[in-house]
Formats: structure tokens, C-alpha cells, sequence
């Protein structure tokens, strides 16, 4: 298998009977503990019948229901993962300084050289095992002009929220970032309804406020698209539309580059599908900008 199971999965939605992917979004909305649970559980879940959930692991291609949740048990270590205990998970291995080995090995890879190799892998990762219904339909929700844009992200990733809605509000209206402020945030959370997409970053450790976001969106009745790692935030419980990057670096930090790629070739498809109008908001906001002494 390639990837997590998450990712097989989403990767194959599409060759799943309209009754199957029932039972594959229930496994992906409650992951990894959703997997644990008994079939009759997960039959009721998802409102379909037993073998229809044991006829989906077979199509996924395992043996059985048994057999599925083995190969899940396998990813779960990483899960939790933290920088320290990444950190101390690499202690024993030599710094990739570029400097002989003093038993007279080879020399080790240098360090630029390293990064790059673990940066290009995980972002092709990334884009090989991302969900093309997923990424189709994310598309359509930000291409949604009808519909506002809200965007969430945490302690490192509001910078990804950032880079993913200074672009959008360039060349589409009704974008916005969920304030920081208590009485700001409750007033924004509690006006969401059936016209907002709420996108959320997300990312070990998880924060539960995200979570919450999410939660909120989907009881309003709008549509949420969370940005994830492979080990799936709890947010993504609540999501419509899950796009997961990998993050392995060559640091105790976990690399934002994948997501970052990811964002860019959502906003291309967006800036795509809505075509002219994009191109004439970007204009009127050029003119605005000259006016006002910002270019």
C-alpha cells in the first residue's frame, strides 16, 4: 500500500459503489478510530447493510474487514509524533555535514543535498496519493463565487490559511480569516450558514479548537475543506473535502513544503475555473491598489 490507509482510501473513491463510499467517507470522518469499530457499527454508520461494508474492504483490497484493520495498526506509532520524539528517534544517527566518516566509510550526503532529496519526495508523495475527487471538489467550492470563504489555521499553519486567502481575495470576493479576538471569533462562528466554505489547517499536534471550527461549520450546514497530514486531524470527522501532504523533513519540524505546493496548484484550478471574472477582480483590485499608494 502506498502511503497510509487514509490514503488508499481517498485515492479510491471513485472505483467504490455509491453504497461503499458511504462506508469509505464513515472510515475517513472518524480516522483511525473509525476503523476499530465493529462492522455492524460502521453498517449503521454509514446506513448501509453489513456485507456491503465487508464487500468495500475486498474492493480496497484486502482480504477482509480483519485484514484492513491490521494494515492500520502498522501507522499508528507515528501518529503522535512530536519534534522531541522525532528528535530523539534521529539522535543516533550522524550529522549530514558533508564531512568523511571518521571510520573511514563514505562520506555522508550533505546536508542541502538531503533536503532536497526528502523535499522532493514528499511533495511527489504528495501529489501521487492526494485524492483527485477530493482536490476536484475543493476546487469547485472555491470556485464557488456565490458562496464566502473562511479560513482557519494554527500555530504554524495560519501562515498556510494566509498564503491560501491573500491569493484568493485577489481575484475572488468574500474571503475572510476567523479573528483572533474571543468576542470577534464567537460573533464569526455563530453566523456561519449554508453559503460558507470553511477551510481549516490542521496539523500534529493537533489542536482541538480547530476541531471545534469544523464541527461548527458543518452544523451550520456549510461545507468544510481541511488541510491535513497523513494521520488525519480530528477535523477532518467533520470535512467535506480532507487534502492531506506529507511532512517529512530532515529536522525535528515537520515541513509545510508539500502543503504549500499544494495550495499553489489549488489556486491555479481555482483562478481557472472562474476564469474572466478572476481576471477582471485582479485588475479592479490593481487599480484600487495604485489609487491608494500600495504599488
Amino acid at each position: 500500500m502506498s502511503g497510509t490507509l487514509a490514503d488508499e482510501i481517498r485515492a479510491r473513491l471513485g472505483e467504490l459503489s455509491p453504497a461503499e463510499r458511504k462506508v469509505a467517507r464513515v472510515l475517513l470522518a472518524g480516522y483511525p478510530a473509525a476503523v476499530f469499530e465493529t462492522v455492524a457499527t460502521i453498517a449503521e454508520r454509514a446506513a448501509v447493510s453489513t456485507p456491503t461494508v465487508l464487500r468495500c474492504a475486498t474492493r480496497l483490497g484486502y482480504r477482509g474487514f480483519p485484514d484492513l484493520q491490521a494494515a492500520l495498526r502498522a501507522e499508528l506509532d507515528e501518529r503522535n509524533a512530536s519534534p522531541i520524539t522525532l528528535y530523539e528517534s534521529a539522535a543516533a544517527a550522524p550529522e549530514p555535514d558533508g564531512t568523511a566518516d571518521p571510520s573511514g566509510g563514505p562520506e555522508e550526503e550533505p546536508l542541502l543535498d538531503r533536503q532536497l532529496s526528502t523535499v522532493t519526495h514528499a511533495v511527489s508523495r504528495t501529489f501521487r496519493e492526494v485524492s483527485p475527487h477530493d482536490f476536484g471538489h475543493a476546487v469547485e467550492l472555491l470556485g464557488d463565487e456565490r458562496r464566502r470563504v473562511h479560513l482557519a489555521g494554527g500555530r504554524f499553519t495560519h501562515l498556510l490559511a494566509q498564503y491560501l486567502g491573500l491569493h484568493l481575495m485577489q481575484f475572488r470576493d468574500q474571503v475572510s480569516f476567523l479573528p483572533d479576538r474571543d468576542v470577534e471569533r464567537t460573533a464569526y462562528l455563530t453566523q456561519l450558514g449554508r453559503r460558507d466554505v470553511t477551510v481549516v489547517f490542521d496539523y500534529r499536534r493537533y489542536e482541538e479548537d480547530k476541531t471545534v471550527v469544523a464541527e461548527l461549520a458543518r452544523e451550520h450546514g456549510g461545507k468544510v475543506v481541511v488541510f491535513t497530514d497523513p494521520w488525519l486531524s480530528p477535523a477532518a470527522a467533520h470535512a467535506d473535502v480532507v487534502l492531506t501532504s506529507h511532512v517529512t523533513s530532515t529536522s525535528p519540524y515537520d515541513s509545510l513544503t508539500p502543503t504549500l505546493a499544494l495550495i499553489e496548484s489549488l489556486v491555479a484550478a481555482v483562478l481557472h475555473r472562474i476564469g474572466p471574472a478572476a481576471h477582471q477582480r485582479m485588475k479592479d483590485a490593481e487599480g484600487v491598489a495604485r489609487r491608494i499608494g500600495l504599488l
